[in-house]
Formats: structure tokens, C-alpha cells, sequence
């Protein structure tokens, strides 16, 4: 089952980056591939979620239960859609002052083995660009941090 789990440290607050992680109805704005989101059954700790992934002729719609503990994590189950098990996770730990450390991991597997194979050796470098959509999201809300001179 393909794996992809990222450690890093932003130039943002704990609250920023949980804020932007949460906010699953804007992914459309930002995240490559993700070309509709609908939020639901929100309550004080988790919401059900439906995310459509495009990509060329594919198109699938993927349901899941975003659980969450405000600024600290959100988790992410999979529910219904093409795939045999999804599941991701991110953690933000504060890191002095103005600064995020994220721990982010997903987990799939699809149903259809052949497509299982053939997305697998792709994933890598599609979580890597999704992680790297989420900074580049950050930058264009909260800024691009000043760097400290030497």
C-alpha cells in the first residue's frame, strides 16, 4: 500500500497552518487536482466531507470523516469512493513563536489493482506537490515571513 509521510518546519504559526489544513471546502482554489469540495454534518469536533480529484478523462468523488483537535491535528477517514483504504493525517506542533512543525501522512490503496499500480509509482510526487501547495497557499494568506538577517 503506497505511503507518503513529510516533516517540516513553516515560518507559521500552529493556528495559521491548522486553519488552512481544516478548511476543506477552499481546495479547489489551491490544490492541484482538486476541482470541487463540499462540506457537511459539521460538528464540534468533525465534518464529513465529499472531494472531487480530476485529472484528464478521471474524475472521482471521494467521501471522508475529517476529524479534528483545534490547532493541534486533523485526521482524515475515508468513508466511500474508488478506494479500498484512504487515510491521512497532519500534526502541528508550535516551534518558538512564529514557526509550525507538520507532520503529514497519507495512506490508499484503490480497489482496482491495475489502478493501484499504475497511480502508486505517481504518488510520491503528487503528495509532494500537494504539500507544496499547502506553503504556497500559506504565503498568499499570511505573507511570506521575513527572514532574520544574519
Amino acid at each position: 500500500m503506497p505511503r507518503f509521510t513529510e516533516k517540516k518546519t513553516l515560518p507559521y504559526t500552529q493556528e495559521q497552518l491548522f486553519t488552512l489544513v481544516s478548511d476543506v471546502a477552499k481546495y479547489p482554489e489551491f490544490l492541484p487536482w482538486c476541482t470541487g469540495a463540499r462540506v457537511y454534518n459539521r460538528r464540534q469536533d468533525q465534518f464529513d466531507a465529499d472531494v472531487i480529484i480530476g485529472f484528464k478523462m478521471f474524475s472521482e468523488r471521494f467521501t471522508s470523516r475529517v476529524r479534528y483537535e483545534e490547532y493541534g491535528r486533523v485526521d482524515v477517514d475515508y468513508i466511500k469512493g474508488p478506494m479500498k483504504r484512504l487515510y491521512n493525517h497532519w500534526r502541528f506542533r508550535p516551534v518558538g513563536l512564529h514557526s509550525c512543525q507538520i507532520d503529514f501522512e497519507v495512506e490508499f490503496e484503490f480497489s482496482n489493482r491495475m489502478l493501484n499500480q499504475m497511480i502508486g509509482g505517481l504518488f510520491g510526487e503528487a503528495c509532494k506537490k500537494m504539500v507544496h501547495a499547502f506553503e504556497t497557499r500559506a504565503e498568499e494568506i499570511y505573507g511570506v515571513p521575513k527572514r532574520a538577517n544574519p
